[in-house]
């Protein structure tokens, strides 16, 4: 099926309203000046981000007519552009730099959080490295190509015909589930230098109540805990097991801060402690956090902002959400098919937001196969044959792979999402050992909503329409990976007010949303946790686009659900799974 005519029935690129969050205006100065890896920080940081020159065209272009405001794509507003150009178009940006006084150790490194979907990389006419896969970051080591004045090229290319690469909820024919596309180069750009010898990679890795760190190579080194002690690498790693450590949680989302000096360099990062595992606690297996079950009572994140698209117009906006959603009760984000800046990982390590991750699919969608077949009960199929094209498949694991090796070390990490709803799902089996062997320390779901196979760590169900019924297998805890979505039109904060897009009825009224969603909870999943549900995600944290189920507006100036509705519902759902898990 070619990639304009998914999901088409919900409005075709309808009249677009400005919105704009309470972060959306443009600030003086450079825009996403945090620093962009907060797990493994170094003294030296040069933020490129800001205003480049910027063109479009297929050769390498002899002048720039255009100017864009790195690090927005150029369809969205805080670009400055406001356009999707011709698929497969050069977008070329350049800016000039200069390194500060005393900046420079040994060598120079250029990191590119996110371009979608190829880019290359010049400095100073030549070329530095390339990169493929729009969702993750990259370095390059640009040392030998510096000058004392410097020239930065960056052409980037995207293909929305190509469905090989991961693509998410993008689409050339915005409306309903699929939101406007994003091109070229969406987070941060930034440099920093290191010694000669320096430590390339940091793998935290906790398992129990113990916390491995790993540097991948054996430099002579020590790690230094706050509170706890200097430990030396042996062999480029050191296991550190507290007594009585502090366990985090969403309750209570302790971290602990280190330091790892290793060769000639020096980098600071933290690490929590937290078990995760699958035990049978009273008549059902259960989800467990820190030896204890838990309920994951999430939300559905899709991660779009009205100015910025995939990126937030500041990096507080993250903080702002997870703040809101913590308001009403929530303890965890589903982040749906798409990878966030390690900021909005940071922010969930901080504030205590459990994190279920989601792969960024690819591959062909079906309407009719992948969602109008299942909605109806179809929902068991053999998917060895599914999506057979080499290259697609190909392409998922390597985003898959990078995904996991750039979040692992974040502990508000709990559960990864392989594939969702039968969306580019091929050997389905194979896979989840495959991923298994990435990391063996999170939870798993290999098939979430349907078409579901015999490995994955849960039984996982999606249900947006009729009487929802739940009862656990017995086998495998029983997830509710998404439902609800129930809709309200916000006058004055909509995206689209001529064609809106939801599931079920409308509600009228704010009163009568929260009513509803507080009967869902209370009728169908409250009972369902005496019978093994572990959890359940509803759809969503905001509105997006069409979109009008989220919580909040698409602007995030209109709460639609309040406290007194939702934190009563929170704490049932606490002492339904305790009482739940005391029976024998």
């Amino acid at each position: 099926m070619k990639r304009e005519r998914q999901g088409r029935k919900e409005g075709e690129n309808a009249m677009a309203q400005e919105l704009t969050t309470a972060r959306g205006r443009a600030l003086p100065g450079i825009p996403w000046d945090v620093y962009p890896r907060p797990q493994m920080r170094r003294g030296s940081y040069l933020n490129l981000n800001g205003v480049w020159d910027f063109t479009v065209s297929q050769d390498r272009p002899e002048a720039y007519d255009g100017r864009i405001l790195v690090p927005f794509c150029p369809e969205s507003r805080l670009s400055g552009v406001g356009k999707h150009f011709a698929e497969g178009a050069s977008l070329w940006y350049r800016r000039f730099f200069t390194l500060p006084e005393g900046f420079r150790k040994d060598r120079v490194l250029l990191h590119i959080g996110g371009a979608d979907q190829r880019a290359w990389v010049y400095v100073n006419g030549s070329l530095a490295g390339s990169h493929e896969g729009g969702y993750q970051a990259f370095t390059l080591d640009i040392t030998d190509n510096l000058k004392a004045e410097n020239e930065l090229v960056i052409r980037c290319v995207d293909d929305l015909g190509d469905l090989d690469f991961p693509y998410g909820k993008q689409t050339r024919k915005r409306g309903g589930m699929w939101y406007t596309p994003v091109s070229g180069i969406w987070q941060t750009v930034w440099l920093e230098s290191v010694p000669g010898s320096y430590i390339r990679d940091l793998k935290i890795q906790n398992r129990g109540y113990s916390v491995t760190i790993d540097i991948g190579e054996d430099l002579p080194g020590i790690v230094t805990v706050a509170g706890l002690g200097t430990f030396p690498l042996e062999g480029g790693r050191v296991t550190v097991t507290p007594e009585n450590p502090r366990l985090w949680s969403p309750e209570d989302p302790q971290l602990y801060d280190f330091t790892v000096e290793a060769g000639e360099d020096r980098v600071e990062s933290y690490f929590a402690i937290r078990c995760l595992e699958i035990k049978n606690e009273g008549r059902w297996p259960r989800l467990c956090l820190n030896r204890k079950p838990y309920f994951f009572h999430g939300l559905l994140d899709q991660g779009y902002w009205p100015e910025g698209l995939l990126t937030p117009p500041a990096p507080e906006s993250y903080r702002d959400d997870i703040l809101a959603m913590k308001k009403l009760g929530f303890n965890t984000l589903r982040k749906h098919i798409k990878v966030e800046a390690e900021e909005f990982y940071y922010q969930c390590d901080k504030l205590g937001m459990i994190v279920w991750q989601d792969m960024v699919n690819n591959g062909d969608y079906s309407y009719i196969r992948d969602t109008v077949l299942p909605t109806i009960g179809m929902q068991v199929i053999p998917d060895k044959g599914l999506h057979k094209k080499e290259s697609a498949r190909r392409r998922f694991l390597e985003g898959a792979e990078g995904t996991v090796k750039q979040l692992r070390n974040h502990p508000c990490i709990c559960y990864w999402t392989i594939f969702n709803e039968g969306w580019g799902q091929f050997d389905s089996d194979r896979v989840y050992e495959w991923f298994r062997s990435l990391d063996d320390t999170r939870f798993i779901d290999a098939t979430s909503g349907w078409f579901r196979r015999e490995k994955t760590d849960v039984e996982s169900l999606h249900q947006y329409f009729g009487k929802i019924r739940l009862r656990g297998n017995g086998k495998k805890p029983l997830v509710l990976s998404e439902f609800g979505g129930k809709a309200y039109r916000a006058e004055g904060h909509l995206f689209n007010p001529d064609k809106v897009y939801g599931y079920g009825n409308t509600c009228q009224t704010l009163e009568e949303l929260n009513k509803t969603v507080e009967g869902l909870y209370r009728e169908a999943i409250l009972p369902a946790v005496e019978k093994g549900l572990c959890a359940a995600i509803y759809t969503q944290v905001s509105d997006v686009e069409d979109e009008i189920n989220g919580l909040l507006t698409y602007d995030r100036k209109v709460e639609k659900l309040r406290p007194e509705t939702m934190l009563p519902v929170a704490e049932a759902l606490r002492e339904a799974m305790e009482e739940a898990a005391s029976r024998v």
